[in-house]
């Protein structure tokens, strides 16, 4: 049965309103990029009257872009594969397994997701402190400690997620390759991470993006060598005037890798935030 045609025009107005509401912003960045500093500063223009590239070049110049671009690009990385790598062990273990306190474990991680982060801040900054003067270990500063904290934020979540996946992957997989020889560890690796790899993968999206965008605790665990992109982005602003243009055009710049990494795992992210809703 057709739709009535009201509903298909009002569906086209909605859509057509909702993308303008979505493309606003961004046309607005990408035009602020590419003005001349005293355009953006004074009364907006919808039609620049003139086009430059400079900011472009300039962001480099004025903060030390490329290093915040690198120390990102290994913490969020580092955190990423780790948060991963530890997620999928739990949650085989939880999905596969009986033992006691199952679920008081899988209640104890989700629950973790109830506390805001800067409940969090001050404990992490005097543990870490506390270690690096008693080892002498720099988690405080360093890249190590960022990566660290962020596995405490996404490794809880990816965990509870990835259960939910496990269980939807039938256990005749198992029984199936423990017939064929393999031992726990290889049916993970052989069958299981294979058949779960959209999961995986959404997983691995939501962690990484936790920690690229990530303020709070980046502006307070990092120095001036190990300054991420999120924080290093206030360097535009000075005491005397902040460069928009700049602001904008390293904005865009540095949600390439996001941007690019989320439409290319598209598919995989939409089939595993929703596969493992369903039995």
């Amino acid at each position: 049965m057709a739709a009535p045609r009201s509903f298909l025009w009002t569906r086209r107005v909605f859509l057509t309103l909702l993308t303008g509401f979505v493309l606003l912003p961004v046309y607005v960045m990408v035009s602020s990029s590419l003005k001349p500093l005293a355009d953006v500063s004074g009364k907006f223009q919808w039609i620049p009257s003139g086009l430059t590239l400079t900011p472009y070049r300039d962001i480099w110049k004025t903060v030390p872009l490329a290093d915040y671009f690198v120390n990102s690009l290994v913490v969020a990385g580092s955190a990423t594969v780790c948060s991963v790598a530890i997620a999928i062990f739990a949650a085989y273990a939880v999905s596969r397994y009986s033992f006691r306190g199952k679920r008081t474990f899988t209640v104890t991680v989700l629950s973790t997701q109830m506390f805001p982060g800067i409940l969090f801040l001050l404990p992490l900054f005097l543990i870490y402190v506390n270690i690096g003067n008693a080892t002498g270990i720099a988690l405080f500063g360093s890249r190590g400690g960022l990566i660290l904290t962020y596995m405490t934020f996404s490794l809880p979540f990816s965990i509870w997620m990835l259960i939910g996946y496990f269980d939807s992957v039938p256990r005749d997989l198992d029984e199936a390759a423990k017939v064929d020889g393999c031992g726990a560890l290889g049916a993970l690796f052989r069958v299981i991470v294979p058949a779960a790899v959209p999961g995986i993968v959404a997983v691995a999206v939501y962690a990484f993006m936790t920690a690229w965008g990530e303020v709070l605790f980046a502006s307070v665990m990092t120095n001036d060598t190990t300054r991420t992109l999120a924080v290093g982005l206030q360097g535009y602003a000075t005491q005397n005037d902040v460069y928009w243009n700049q602001v904008m055009a390293a904005s865009l710049v540095v949600s390439v890798p996001v941007v690019a990494g989320f439409l290319l795992l598209q598919r995989y992210l939409v089939t595993g935030l929703t596969a493992g809703a369903v039995k």
